[in-house]
C-alpha cells in the first residue's frame, strides 16, 4: 500500500538529506547571549522549504521581543479535515565545544546517523513535515497548516502572545506536536503523556559580607554549605523527590531495565540510581527534581573567606496531572521550611510548563497507528516522555475539540541536548513516509 508514497520519499532523500545538513548549519540557538540574527536566518530558511513543498501561504509570525515562527498553509479539498503539523527551529546551545567530536554546527555522517545540534531537537522533524508534503507532489489530500516555532528551547516564552495573535491561523481539527522520539531504533511511538515544569532561583545568605574563614569559621556558616544542606533535602536517602503534595504514580505501559537505561544515559561506573518503583514511572509519571546551576565564587577565585552568599537554579518535572502553580508552592515551602541554622532564604519563581496526558482514541490516533505500522514495518508503541512540551497544554485548552498527537523521531541514542547530538537516518526516513501515509489515511 501507498507505494507511491515510499518511491517519492526515496527518491527524494538526498535532497532531503541536503536540505536537513543545510539547516543544522544555521547556529539557532535562542538562549538570551547569542545571535537573534541566526535564528531569523533559520526561520526564514525553514519558510523557503515549506514554499518549496507547496504550501501558497507561508510567511513569518512576528510578536514583539519574540524570535519568529513560521506558518505556512494549504486549504483543505471539500470535506477533508485540516491538520496543523508542529515543529521547532531554535536550538540549544552546543555547549563546550571540547566534548564534541565533530563541530556542532558541521553536520557529519557516520554509521548512519547525522551528528550535529538540533539534528534531532528538532531540525529532523522540521525535515519530516518537509518530506511528507513534497511526497504529494503538490496535491494534497487533506488541509494543512504548519507551524514552526523559534523559542521552544526557551520555554516558549511568548506563546501566549502568539496564540492570542494567531489563534485564528491554527485552528484545526488534528494537530501534530512533532518534538518527542520513539522508545528505540525501528520501534514507532506516539507519546501520551509529558511532565510539566517548574523552577525557581533559591538565594542563601548567611552572612551581610565576607569575613575571614579562619578568624570565624567554626562558629559562623558560610553560604555554600547552608545551600548545598538545603539542597540535599530535596531528595530522601532513596534519591525519591522530598518535596512534599506533588502527584506521583507509577503505572506505565512499557518497561525499562537497569541496564537499558544505563546504556542511554551513560552515567559514571558505579552510580546508584536514584528514585523508587519502576524506571518508567520515574521517567515519566512521578516528579524529579535537579540541580542545574550554582552561583558562587570560582574556583579560580576562592579566598579564605566565609562566601555571604549563594544561588541556585532548581528545576523540577512535575507528573501528568499535576498543577504547576501548586508545584510552584511546594517547592517555595520546602526551601522555606528546610533552611538550617536561620540562614536567610529567598526563593524566586520562574518558569512553568504544563503537564499533558492526552487521549488516544479516534480515527487520527487510528491513522496514525497503522501509518507508522506501515512505515516502520513495526506495532506502534505508546510512551510518555519526561520532558516538557508547554506549547501542548495551550493548544489541547485553546482548541479542545482537536485531536492532539505527539510524535517525533529522536531515539534514546540521539543525546538531545547534549554533546554529539544525532539523528539516525532511517528514522528520519521512516517518519516521512509514516507522515504521508497518516495524510492520506485522514482524508478517509
Amino acid at each position: 500500500m501507498h507505494e507511491d508514497l515510499r518511491t517519492n520519499i526515496d527518491r527524494m532523500m538526498p535532497q532531503m538529506l541536503e536540505d536537513f545538513g543545510e539547516l543544522i548549519r544555521i547556529p539557532s540557538v535562542s538562549a538570551p547571549r547569542y545571535d537573534p540574527a541566526e535564528v531569523r536566518r533559520s526561520a526564514e530558511m525553514t519558510l523557503r522549504l515549506l514554499v518549496e513543498s507547496g504550501l501558497d501561504d507561508a510567511h513569518l509570525l512576528e510578536v514583539e521581543g519574540a524570535h519568529p515562527a513560521v506558518y505556512a498553509s494549504s486549504p483543505a479539498p471539500e470535506g477533508a479535515p485540516t491538520v496543523l503539523l508542529y515543529a521547532h527551529h531554535d536550538v540549544q546551545p552546543p555547549g563546550p565545544n571540547e566534548e564534541w567530536d565533530t563541530p556542532a554546527f558541521e553536520p557529519t555522517e557516520r554509521d548512519g546517523r547525522i551528528y550535529g545540534r538540533g539534528s534531532s531537537d528538532d531540525k529532523a522533524n522540521i525535515i519530516v513535515h518537509v518530506g511528507a508534503l513534497r511526497s504529494f507532489a503538490g496535491s494534497l489530500p487533506v488541509g494543512v497548516k504548519v507551524l514552526i516555532e523559534g523559542e521552544e528551547e526557551i520555554g516558549s516564552a511568548h506563546l501566549g502572545q502568539f496564540l492570542e495573535t494567531y489563534e485564528d491561523l491554527l485552528e484545526a481539527d488534528v494537530i501534530v506536536i512533532a518534538d518527542a522520539g520513539t522508545w528505540a531504533v525501528g520501534i514507532p511511538t506516539l507519546t501520551t503523556s509529558l511532565r510539566g515544569l517548574v523552577d525557581c532561583v533559591v538565594e542563601v545568605r548567611t552572612l551581610q559580607y565576607a569575613v575571614h574563614s579562619g578568624g570565624f569559621g567554626g562558629a559562623v556558616p558560610d553560604a555554600i554549605t547552608t545551600l548545598a544542606r538545603l539542597l540535599s533535602t530535596l531528595h530522601d536517602a532513596n534519591g525519591e523527590v522530598a518535596v512534599a503534595g506533588l502527584v506521583a504514580a507509577d503505572k506505565t505501559s512499557l518497561h525499562l531495565s537497569d541496564e537499558e537505561l544505563r546504556r542511554q544515559a551513560e552515567p559514571v561506573p558505579g552510580i546508584e540510581l536514584i528514585g523508587t518503583g519502576s524506571i518508567t514511572s520515574r521517567l515519566w509519571t512521578k516528579p524529579a527534581i535537579s540541580v542545574v546551576a550554582i552561583d558562587a565564587p570560582p574556583i579560580s577565585e576562592a579566598i579564605n573567606q566565609l562566601v555571604p552568599t549563594a544561588r541556585a537554579k532548581v528545576s523540577m518535572r512535575i507528573a501528568p496531572g499535576d498543577d504547576p502553580q501548586r508545584g510552584m508552592e511546594a517547592l517555595r515551602r520546602h526551601l522555606e521550611d528546610n533552611i538550617a541554622w536561620g540562614a536567610e532564604v529567598t526563593v524566586v519563581p520562574g518558569a512553568t510548563g504544563e503537564a499533558f496526558a492526552g487521549a488516544t482514541t479516534g480515527p487520527a490516533y487510528d491513522a496514525f497507528r497503522e501509518a507508522f505500522a506501515e512505515a516502520w514495518g513495526s506495532p506502534t508503541s505508546e510512551m510518555g516522555i519526561g520532558g516538557s512540551i508547554p506549547f501542548v497544554a495551550d493548544l489541547a485548552a485553546r482548541f479542545p475539540e482537536a485531536s492532539i498527537l505527539l510524535t517525533g523521531v529522536a531515539d534514546p541514542g540521539s543525546r538531545a541536548h547534549g554533546p554529539n547530538e544525532s539523528q539516525d537516518i532511517a528514522e528520519l526516513r521512516n517518519g516521512m513516509l509514516a507522515e504521508a501515509i497518516a495524510l492520506r489515511l485522514l482524508a478517509g
